[in-house]
């Protein structure tokens, strides 16, 4: 599932194209994706002008005029494909296409349907069930090491499972929070409300300085993240331990054949990839 990089990669790509156009005209080839699609979807859309493109966590946040707004997901297999012209005949996939008055084409492309767009008042969003209990944003000036031990105090939960909880803190997901981890110095299976104040400030430095290089880089493109202009991401040739289980890490100083290199558990469910000399 895409990632606060991947969403962030994507919104700025449609910001370019959207902002300050008007939608010409919307299709929607089905009445679903996750969830239904909100009632008349491409008639309230439809000359509705974009003030702004951006995001809240892993939640794609179009700005509209009269006071709307279209939030979007892209599950776990969505994308946002910016064409000049349109798909004759579009592609089995291809859900939603917004045609804006200049003529360009973003279509809503998503195989395992579980994606989702949805629509609500930009007055009162913040209490949108999608969004209402989010914690802050990890590249906001407000996230600071106290706001983080404040949320990880008293958890019994191991560190990589907390950080995953959106509550705690936005739109990281299973890769950024093993690579924050490992930048830290912090072992995965540390309890949350273990880390001291000097590991909570150290560890809110990795999380931002991560997510910094991989929008940067365009997000990881693992299976299906594709920028909108259909380039892939690249921070997945970055990356320190994720999926790298057995190598050895970034200026590796221990031996490989002694130690098993990069090493690989599963939390929750998930795989965590770690460096057991690095990380304590």
């Amino acid at each position: 599932m895409p990632e606060l990089p991947e969403v962030e990669t994507v919104a700025r790509g449609l910001a370019a194209v959207w902002e300050g156009r008007v939608f010409a005209r919307v299709v929607c080839r089905r009445p679903d994706l996750r969830k239904p699609f909100p009632p008349d979807f491409a008639a309230r859309l439809t000359g509705r002008r974009v003030l702004s493109m951006g995001r809240r966590a892993k939640y794609l946040v179009v700005t509209l005029d009269d006071d709307l707004v279209m939030l979007g997901h892209l599950g776990m297999s969505g994308r946002m494909v910016i064409s000049k012209g349109r798909n004759e005949p579009p592609g089995k996939h291809d859900h939603v296409e917004f045609v804006t008055d200049d003529g360009t084409m973003v279509t809503f492309c998503d195989p395992r349907r579980f994606g989702l767009l949805d629509l609500c008042r930009h007055s009162t969003m913040e209490t949108h069930p999608l969004l209402a209990c989010l914690g802050p944003e990890p590249l906001d000036d407000a996230f600071t090491a106290k706001v983080l031990r404040d949320a990880l105090d008293g958890k019994g939960t191991p560190i990589k499972a907390a950080l995953l909880d959106q509550g705690v803190v936005a739109g990281l997901g299973n890769i950024y929070v093993s690579e924050s981890l490992f930048r830290a110095g912090i072992l995965p299976t540390r309890l949350a409300g273990s880390l001291k104040a000097k590991e909570a400030a150290l560890l809110v430095e990795s999380i931002k300085a991560v997510l910094v290089d991989a929008i940067a880089a365009g997000g990881s493109s693992l299976k299906d993240h594709v920028q909108p202009s259909g380039e892939l991401g690249y921070f997945q040739h970055s990356f320190a331990v994720y999926d790298r289980e057995g190598h050895g890490c970034p200026n590796c100083d221990c031996d490989v054949s002694q130690s098993g290199g990069v090493r690989r558990i599963v939390q929750s469910g998930r795989s965590t990839f770690y460096c057991v000399k690095k990380q304590r």
